[in-house]
């Protein structure tokens, strides 16, 4: 231990060795000699048994006193080596951090070293590749030629490091232009100007496909275009040019293909090229190509493109690929829109032969998936040539309803004549199912046993009146549409069914609108209308019953039926023509308003002015009967006729019963013009063109003018003495008493009659 010690502190420079090596002797020599008497006084005290605690404390006084040197010492020996060892331990790390900086500055250079040695290599291959048009070992050789590793030099290096990163970009800059050349070369267009896009413009279209050299049948694509396309890949540049090239292609010679007819494309095989040209080769008669037109154009160009362009491997994928990833989405709408949509069948008698167009359509995305233009299995285009019942079904709802709002908003001037014989021809219906035929024999025997007296057969025709020319076209139409669910599908056979149901409903909302102010207008127009909606009305009864036992399910289980809208209908077409009654009521009420009351006839102004209002009351009516004429049911032209007339002779009857004082010259007057409207009344009613069977009608004027027997009374009361009147008053029996109550009658005779002995008995005897 004192050697160990010692050698501690002579390396510490603090402590001479010798003196140390000293003092260290000395106090072992004490230690053990301590330590020889406290064994011995240990001995004495617990052997021997001797009386020596005064010897006991001097020897504890001593060990105490080495102890504390001892601790002293160890304080010393502490103090200094701990002061040492920071010392020497800092030195060392010091010395380590030196050593490693050193070392990873060297590996550091030498990896420098290296990356140049590897950066001026790569750049010495890639041009000597690009001298031997090795252009995918060029491309790889650039993208090894990286400088992005030497970044973390030194700031002093920068300007070294900066012009290999502007070399490396000249040359990359130099290859891709290079390649864009070559590209260049390879595929070349011919284009027509962009002002005018049109048939003779895309003649000009032409794309020349060349080899590079001497052709070789069994490399295609050529070398040269290979290694032109992979390095394009490698730079990252291929993409870019095939979207350019793609969105020529489509816009230069797919599309016109597809959207002229009469386009044709011509591809000519040559040593060095093969090009494809654009050629009209007739002027076709057809607006839109067929669909076995436009696929054999397109597979033409397309395999052309792929054996001469795209036939290379980039990556895991062709070439080929790449285009239809870029071309297809927007070819095939164009193909859907221009030549599919319009090669829909408009019959659904043609739809079986539709089934052709669905193999060619299959047929062509085979042959693109075969040169790998396509991938997967169902597309848009095939998926939308299959849905041929659903777009069958689109296009003629779509057709119809365009169609019967063209008739609906067409002039409803132009009629025909309806009759009840008039009968709508429908087209030969397939004979329904054995089970709907015997539900319905079973129906009609029922009928037969419950109903023992029958109908007449006139019982549910519609009266003669005539319609509108576009209604009857808008009916045909209704039946041909019918017609067609008859022999669809299901959800084809639905469809139709409610479209029919949407021109009935269209009709409602449109042609009121449409026509509103030549409804309330014209006369003429207003009753077309009415016999319109009371036609169809009509025929609404039973259109489902004709068509239900021939559709498909679930129409044929109840629910192809239209009797609900017949009330709608009805309503429609009696409320235009009150409307315009309401405007004829109107005018009358306002022509007669110019009779200053017929007052005081007696003055010119005043009888000249009632003769003038009552003549425009009959020219009115007389116009009416003659627009009308021919145009209304027979039934309701009498009604309508009789309504105004009564509305004209009840003012009349009115504005007389309140005169209070009426002379002998005035009574006169009121009697012509009365008379000019017993006289003229009746001949405004005159239905038929025929003159001579419209006499019966006039006759019947009483059934149809409510007021017309009042109003005779009164002319008769306007010239009768007092004793006539009491005699057709006959005590309140009498034709008089009928239409005019006792006070009615007292007042028109106070009115007419000077207040005299004779006139107060003939008032006690009207009661």
């Amino acid at each position: 231990m004192a050697s160990f010690v010692t050698e501690v502190l002579a390396s510490s420079g603090k402590l001479e060795k010798e003196d140390l090596s000293g003092k260290i002797s000395k106090m072992s020599r004490k230690v053990e000699y301590t330590k020889e008497e406290v064994c011995d006084t240990i001995n004495k005290r617990y052997n021997e048994f001797l009386p020596c605690l005064q010897g006991s404390e001097e020897l504890m006084g001593q060990v105490d006193e080495l102890s504390k040197e001892i601790d002293t010492l160890k304080t010393c020996i502490d103090s200094e080596v701990r002061l040492k060892l920071d010392v020497i331990i800092n030195k060392l790390k010091f010395r380590y951090y030196l050593f490693d900086y050193l070392s990873k500055t060297a590996a550091s250079s030498c990896c420098h070293v290296f990356l140049l040695s590897q950066f001026h290599s790569a750049m010495e291959d890639f041009n000597k590749a690009v001298l031997e048009k090795k252009y995918v070992s060029a491309a790889e050789q650039l993208q090894r030629a990286s400088v992005e590793s030497l970044k973390d030099w030194k700031s002093s290096e920068l300007p070294l490091l900066r012009a290999l990163s502007s070399e490396l970009t000249v040359q990359r800059e130099n290859f891709i232009y290079i390649l864009g050349d070559e590209w260049k070369r390879l595929a070349i267009w011919k284009l027509p100007s962009s002002k005018g896009k049109n048939l003779k413009s895309f003649l000009k279209v032409e794309l020349n496909l060349s080899h590079g050299s001497s052709k070789n049948e069994e490399q295609k694509p050529p070398d040269l275009l290979c290694r032109v396309l992979q390095a394009l890949a490698v730079q990252g540049d291929l993409q870019h040019k095939i979207k350019l090239f793609s969105q020529i292609l489509l816009k230069n010679m797919l599309k016109p293909l597809v959207m002229y007819p009469s386009l044709s494309v011509k591809v000519t095989e040559q040593d060095d090229a093969t090009s494809l040209a654009l050629q009209c080769l007739e002027e076709s008669s057809e607006e839109r190509s067929t669909p076995s037109q436009v696929y054999s154009k397109l597979i033409l160009v397309l395999k052309t493109l792929h054996s001469n362009l795209l036939d290379v491997s980039i990556g895991d994928k062709k070439l080929s690929a790449v285009l239809g990833e870029l071309i297809w989405e927007e070819i095939s709408q164009c193909i859907i829109h221009e030549c599919l949509l319009y090669s829909i069948p408009t019959n659904s008698s043609q739809l079986e032969k539709y089934n052709t167009v669905i193999k060619e359509t299959e047929e062509f995305e085979k042959s693109l998936k075969e040169m790998q233009y396509l991938h997967g299995d169902s597309t848009d285009l095939l998926k939308y040539a299959r849905d041929v019942n659903c777009h069958f079904a689109s296009k003629k709802c779509k057709d119809v309803i365009v169609a019967a709002r063209k008739l609906m908003t067409s002039k409803m001037h132009n009629t025909v004549k309806i009759t009840p014989n008039t009968n709508v021809t429908l087209p030969k219906l397939p004979v329904p199912s054995s089970e709907v035929r015997v539900s319905q024999e079973a129906r009609k025997e029922e009928v037969m046993l419950d109903n023992v007296k029958q109908l007449a057969a006139g019982t549910l025709s519609l009266p003669a009146c005539r319609i509108s020319e576009s209604v009857q076209q808008l009916m045909e139409l209704v039946l041909n549409t019918l017609c067609e669910a008859v022999g669809s599908s299901p959800q084809c056979a639905l469809q139709l069914f409610f479209t029919v149901r949407n021109i009935f409903q269209l009709f409602y909302d449109v042609v009121p609108t449409y026509h509103k102010e030549s409804l309330l207008k014209f006369p003429h127009l207003a009753a077309i209308q009415h016999n319109n909606c009371m036609y169809l009305a009509h025929h609404l009864l039973t259109l489902g019953h004709q068509f239900r036992p021939h559709l498909p399910p679930p129409l044929s289980e109840g629910i192809a039926t239209f009797v609900d809208m017949v009330p709608g209908f009805r309503k429609l077409g009696a409320q235009c023509f009150l409307t315009q009654l309401n405007v004829q009521r109107a005018e009358l009420l306002e022509r007669l308003s110019t009779a200053r009351n017929f007052s005081n006839l007696d003055d010119e102004e005043n009888y000249i002015a009632a003769s003038k209002a009552v003549r425009q009351v009959i020219h009115q009516l007389k116009q009416l009967g003659t627009v009308w004429q021919d145009v209304l049911p027979v039934s309701i032209y009498c009604k309508a006729m009789g309504s105004l007339l009564n509305t004209a002779i009840t003012e009349v009857i009115s504005k007389i019963m309140m005169l209070e004082d009426i002379s002998s010259e005035d009574g006169e007057h009121l009697h012509t013009l009365c008379q000019t409207i017993i006289e003229e009344g009746p001949l405004v009613f005159i239905p038929l063109a025929e003159e001579n069977k419209n006499k019966k009608y006039q006759e019947e004027v009483p059934i149809y003018v409510k007021k017309w027997i009042t109003f005779k009374e009164l002319v008769i009361v306007l010239r009768a003495n007092l004793q006539e009147i009491v005699n057709r008053w006959a005590e309140g029996k009498g034709p008089l008493a009928m239409e005019f109550s006792s006070s009615e009658m007292k007042s028109l005779i106070r009115a007419l009659f000077q207040n005299t002995e004779r006139r107060a008995i003939a008032l006690t005897k009207i009661k």
